[in-house]
């Protein structure tokens, strides 16, 4: 039996409250955990939202997940993934899982315009003991010196799987710093930042008459 056979994949449409993300490697944005009224469940995340997801979303939001169901056949294992996410209207405590008739909130995810940049800093003890903190505290300084604060979040991870080499650290282009210095992070914004810098520079410039 061909593998096409062996699974079957249909469309979706899921609501719960938000859980928790799920991380690979320390760091890479994979999907979802998800609480339905059937319980908890995980969502794989396309590709294009796992780029542009917002880190902010409040744990307990309850979301509108529409994506692709593959069954398999063989062994009844079930995998979904989503390919849009959305603000839910209505409640699914007293009723099953619900296809909203209206139109939905605006979209948590693929609305890249409305998403800050975040840079990612591992939040283990190793990497703190070798000046995590210092680091954290540098970023936070550094893009408030910048007015960059309201366009750049900082968000703490678990372990990247590189501890002797902390701190380590992952700015939005995903870019991975190890062994980082809170004296080179002054650099590294301007570095990585330098186009929102130019920006708001000429923002606050007084105009020539």
């Amino acid at each position: 039996m061909s593998n096409s056979h062996k699974t079957q994949i249909s469309q979706f449409c899921l609501e719960g409250r938000f859980v928790d993300f799920v991380i690979k490697d320390g760091y890479k944005l994979k999907g979802l955990l998800l609480e339905t009224i059937e319980g908890e469940c995980y969502i794989k995340l396309a590709k294009h939202l796992r780029q542009s997801f917002d880190w902010r979303l409040a744990k307990g939001t309850l979301l509108q997940v529409l994506g692709e169901k593959k069954l398999d056949l063989e062994t009844g294992e079930v995998k979904l993934k989503a390919e849009r996410v959305l603000a839910a209207r209505s409640g699914w405590e007293t009723s099953a899982p619900v296809i909203n008739p209206l139109p939905p909130e605006p979209l948590l995810a693929d609305v890249k315009a409305a998403r800050k940049a975040t840079i990612l800093v591992c939040q283990k003890s190793d990497c703190m003991k070798r000046g995590g903190k210092a680091v954290c505290q540098a970023l936070e300084a550094g893009l408030s010196d910048r007015n960059l604060q309201d366009q750049v979040i900082i968000k703490g991870t678990g372990c990247m799987k590189n501890c002797k080499a902390g701190p380590n650290v992952v700015m939005p282009d995903k870019t991975r710093y190890t062994r980082l210095d809170a004296a080179q992070v002054p650099a590294l914004i301007d570095k990585h930042f330098a186009n929102s810098i130019e920006g708001k520079s000429r923002e606050i410039m007084p105009s020539r008459s």
